[in-house]
């Protein structure tokens, strides 16, 4: 296949397949909604588009950050859609990490279930007690004793944690290194370790969630695994997480445009259709009119700067494209609260029932804005970037 095939044949799969579903899969527990989601994984991999995020020596469709951006606007449509092509957050991310950092001993027993979709896992980074922004400061601490690291600490907002055989766990392991990115490592704990305590899925706008649909407090207390467990090198948690977010807020970025353009459908077609009085539809009233053209013209804006920044990083990687990244990541996250919020007001009191998806990506979708860096802290680092050739000048 092709690429223009494989997006044709993703496109249809989300909308024969998905679409039907939303009414059922959105108001009932994991549990339930599991073996549906098993089976049309599935119908995924007889169809060959299982992984396209990942290279076909590990299985996948070997696509590129660019195309996989264009991949992740079709699968951000629906809310499953990334699940049930096996590249959803944060098992995608973890898959990364483990096949560019991985021991031969980590593939085979993490990555290669992981891949195959028979188990899930997390990434356990953000602490109640710490700045989520400074991903250096934190105060879950792994000491070695013999040949393990044993680990204590407090995280929260584990996403997928529920249910997951496996975390990746960012921490202290070297406090006493002068420079502040060599202190943190990123260790693998399976979840059923002693001494890994689960404490509650923090509840996200009255949901709870379970199953890969959690965010999940837990503490490390006095858990212990081996040194083998460690990802890379001591001291290289700060630099593997970096190599983690930048492709990760590329393909939150496209998720959000596809939510953006299904919004953005819903609502012309209700101002199409809605009459106010006889004769007049919703659509007549400038006001809307404005909406729809602003719309169009951000969504269009945050399409093409998510491109630029996904091909710069297949040209010259992360690091050397963060001011891109930063900007997508404030951007868009905008964009896509703009488009839902006007889609919901131009519905009326069915925009904020779950008669629509809108409700659904309103609830889900506010956290864009926060994970993965706050707007402030990416509009900061970006000006910062910026001003230091203006300070050079003078």
């Amino acid at each position: 296949m092709n690429f223009e095939e494989i997006k044709l044949k993703i496109t249809k799969f989300v909308k024969d397949e998905l679409y039907s579903l939303e009414p059922w899969i959105l108001n009932c527990q994991w549990n339930e909604k599991l073996p549906k989601l098993n089976e049309l994984r599935e119908k995924v991999k007889n169809q060959g588009l299982w992984l396209p995020q990942i290279s076909k020596n590990y299985g996948g469709l070997g696509l590129t950050n660019a195309q996989h951006g264009e991949v992740s606007e079709i699968l951000g449509a629906s809310p499953y859609g990334h699940y049930v092509f096996n590249c959803q957050a944060p098992d995608a991310g973890n898959m990364e990490i483990l096949i560019e950092f991985g021991t031969k001993e980590q593939k085979e027993k993490y990555l290669k279930p992981l891949l195959n979709g028979n188990i899930r896992s997390c990434f356990a980074m953000t602490e109640p007690d710490f700045a989520g922004s400074n991903p250096v400061n934190m105060g879950t601490i792994a000491k070695k004793q013999g040949d393990n690291y044993v680990i204590n600490g407090h995280k929260w907002f584990t996403s997928g944690f529920d249910g997951a055989e496996f975390a990746i766990v960012m921490l202290i392991s070297n406090p006493d290194s002068e420079n502040p990115h060599k202190k943190a490592s990123q260790i693998i704990v399976p979840i059923k370790t002693k001494g890994l305590e689960f404490v509650r899925n923090v509840q996200i706008m009255g949901h709870s969630g379970g199953g890969w649909e959690s965010h999940s407090e837990i503490k490390f207390n006095d858990v212990k695994v081996p040194l083998t467990n460690i990802l890379g090198a001591d001291g290289e948690g700060f630099s593997i997480a970096q190599k983690r977010l930048g492709p990760g807020r590329i393909h939150h970025c496209m998720r959000w445009i596809g939510i953006c353009e299904r919004s953005f459908d819903l609502m012309c077609k209700r101002a199409s259709t809605r009459e106010l009085a006889y004769g007049k539809k919703l659509s007549d009233k400038q006001i809307i009119q404005n909406w729809i053209s602003e719309c169009r013209a951000e969504i269009n804006a945050a399409r093409l700067l998510v491109q630029d920044a996904a091909h710069k990083i297949d040209i010259q990687g992360a690091y050397k494209t963060r001011n891109e990244i930063s900007i997508i990541k404030f951007y868009c996250a905008n964009v896509l609260q703009k488009v839902v919020d006007c889609a919901i007001q131009v519905h009326g009191a069915k925009g904020v029932t779950d008669d629509t998806i809108l409700a659904s990506y309103y609830r889900h979708e506010r956290a864009a804005r926060i994970y993965d860096g706050a707007d402030e802290v990416h509009k900061s680092r970006l000006a910062r970037q910026i001003l230091k050739k203006y300070a050079l000048n003078k």
